[in-house]
């Protein structure tokens, strides 16, 4: 088929490979501009930018995509299908209408859980044991259309963010190629009317552990949030991001780092403890708990 496809950040790489392994071409990709990233703040290309400049293809990143202009451009590319993957912009009414065959989003949820900004980390954060990817047809309304496929994985229960996500990007790339295989033959299901939740985009209100609450809560906080913006704590004044944990034994006054194997950090939650298994250090590179511990030695309480 004839695609455009739009997409931004590293979980919408390999839905772009493999849409062009399987032979569709893709007449333009749309993605976010260049953002200033690293110490020296210089333009970076998204990973869709950087992977369809390698490829050859025409990139485009307008600002909008109300402009009336921007839209006849878009239409203007022919495309069968447009294929959306944590673009970041939504799409108005003559975009989506553009494609002759409808616009179709690659979701990280079992919706109509999870719809919105953040799937992946909020699923975790609830302490959800399974999640998914959708096809969905796309509409006005926010990850509301009708579902074309989906399929359902396990968390695992040490599982992160970052780990969570390069499974269901790999899982939604299959799913979009056998999708489109199959496009005439499939029957959008329509989303029920119950269940939805949204997922909102993480703040960085969110990211401070409060030691206080249940180790399950501040465990899911550390995976969900592992690897940005990372979950992170004071030690010694200093910001500490947490980025593995695993549940522990242990009790103590909150944020107390409790005895431990050597190697092993642990800490007393509001009940429970948890154990830190990779943790970065201001300035440092993230690194696990035993490399850490060699040439430092945590304060006797972090909070």
């Amino acid at each position: 088929m004839r695609l455009v496809f739009m997409g931004t950040p590293l979980f919408a790489v390999p839905a772009l490979e493999a849409l062009l392994a399987a032979g569709h071409h893709v007449a333009a990709v749309y993605t976010q501009p260049p953002r200033p990233a690293g110490r020296g703040h210089k333009p970076r290309p998204s990973p869709v930018q950087t992977l369809a400049e390698e490829r050859g293809l025409p990139v485009r990143h307008p600002a909008t995509l109300r402009d009336p202009a921007e839209q006849k451009a878009f239409a203007a590319l022919g495309a069968e299908v447009a294929v959306v993957v944590a673009y970041g912009l939504l799409l108005p009414p003559a975009v989506l209408a553009a494609p002759a065959r409808g616009c179709l989003n690659i979701h990280a949820s079992l919706l109509p859980r999870w719809r919105g900004a953040a799937p992946v980390q909020r699923a975790i954060l609830a302490g959800d044991t399974v999640t998914g990817v959708c096809i969905m047809r796309m509409e006005e309304g926010l990850d509301t259309g009708p579902v074309l496929l989906r399929e359902s994985v396990p968390i695992g229960p040490e599982e992160t963010a970052g780990e969570l996500s390069d499974r269901l990007s790999v899982l939604g790339a299959r799913l979009i190629v056998e999708a489109l295989a199959r496009l005439d033959a499939l029957h959008p299901a329509p989303q029920p009317a119950d269940g939805a939740t949204y997922a909102a985009k993480i703040l960085k209100s969110e990211a401070r552990i409060d030691w206080t609450a249940p180790a399950p809560a501040v465990d899911r906080l550390i995976r969900a949030l592992s690897p940005a913006p990372g979950a992170w704590t004071e030690s010694g004044g200093d910001r500490l991001r947490l980025l593995r944990s695993r549940l522990a034994e242990g009790s103590g006054p909150p944020g107390t780092v409790l005895p431990a194997p050597p190697g092993g950090l642990r800490v007393a939650c509001g009940t429970g403890a948890v154990e830190i298994l990779e943790l970065q250090r201001p300035g440092a590179r993230a690194m696990s708990s035993p490399e850490a511990l060699r040439g430092w030695t945590p304060p006797p309480r972090l909070g």
